[in-house]
């Protein structure tokens, strides 16, 4: 199986035309939703979302906390669609991200925060009336269809539009100038050569994925990509927590993905990472010299060739990343 046949490398590099397809038609919506997040001045955000979704909500997390100064919390959806109990998010910015908008538990949730008086906004790529008919902000990703079963142009279409609703939040001039020379940054990075080798990805029964701050919101989506696409057990800790007892998991042979993000954060993540590579790790950088390009776009160029990389590291070892074993696009939970 080669790039040109999967779904997933043709999809992941649609993803420059997506984000300025994005930017382009939702400027007046993001404009608009700025001025009633300034009105409603809420007192914390909650994000909900499953799998990819999550991670983008974790991305969320830092985001939001570091540039508007909001706490930020997930959702647990089972305490309301199992365990049937009302949440008081009568202060809350609620923003559900989905790509399809259809799982049972996701539109529970945000049942239950309208009825908490919330101001509910949805980051979705699909048609979804139920959930559009419940929020009162529904954001279109403009990903297109993802047929491929690893989600990739839409995870990054979620960071995009979050980013653009906290730039027009901010009133960040240097933000939102950035992200208009995001679709070509995105160009520039697909042509980079892989970071990650297919034949270290083929060797590899296990790995821990390393971040720190905005390289742990994409440290969790690398893991689970890891996991879905190429069939290795991978997981993800913030590299500040990883010292504290999981480090013990070099005393045996033990492969880490570096995720070098140029933020605040670099210096101390660095300290940590040199701490594991003393211990004996194989470490593989996922990061290179972003120039004068602003920190915050760093975790999107490193997930565009990050996506681009294990669909070939895939292809090698005979896997077929657009139909992993047992998955499915769609999954709805109760």
């Amino acid at each position: 199986m080669t790039k040109a046949q999967t779904r997933m490398a043709f999809e992941a590099s649609e993803t420059p035309e997506v984000v300025r397809r994005q930017l382009q038609n939702n400027q007046a919506q993001y404009q608009l939703l700025a001025q009633h997040i300034q009105q409603f001045q809420p007192e914390f955000v909650y994000m909900i979302g499953r799998g990819t979704s999550d991670h983008a909500g974790v991305f969320a997390k830092y985001l939001i906390e570091t540039e508007l100064g909001l706490p930020v919390c997930h959702a647990a959806p089972s305490v309301n669609s199992v365990f049937g109990k009302q949440l008081n998010l009568k202060r809350a910015l609620v923003i559900v991200i989905s790509q399809s908008g259809k799982s049972p538990d996701i539109v529970a949730q945000t049942e239950m925060a309208k009825r908490a008086g919330a101001l509910c906004v949805a980051l979705v790529n699909d048609s979804a009336p139920k959930l559009e008919a419940l929020v009162d902000f529904f954001v279109p990703l403009h990903a297109g269809p993802e047929l491929a079963v690893a989600a990739t142009k839409s995870y990054l279409a979620s960071l995009t539009a979050l980013l653009s609703i906290v730039a027009y939040v901010k009133t960040d001039t240097r933000l939102l100038d950035a992200l208009a020379l995001l679709p070509q940054l995105l160009e520039q990075t697909i042509t980079l050569p892989p970071q990650l080798p297919a034949q270290e990805v083929a060797a590899l029964e296990r790995c821990v994925v390393l971040g720190r701050g905005f390289g742990y919101a994409i440290a969790r989506e690398v893991a689970l990509k890891m996991k879905e696409v190429c069939r290795v057990q991978a997981e993800a800790f913030s590299s500040a927590e990883f010292l504290h007892g999981p480090i013990s998991l070099l005393n045996r042979a033990l492969t880490v993905l570096d995720i070098k993000i140029p933020d605040a954060s670099a210096s101390f993540h660095q300290q940590q990472i040199d701490e594991v590579k003393q211990r004996g790790a194989m470490v593989f950088e996922l990061g290179w010299d972003f120039g004068d390009i602003p920190p915050l776009l760093a975790p999107l160029l490193i997930m565009q060739r990050f996506y681009l990389d294990i669909e070939l590291a895939a292809a090698f070892m005979g896997l077929d990343p657009d139909k992993p074993q047992g998955l499915k696009k769609v999954t709805e939970t109760v």
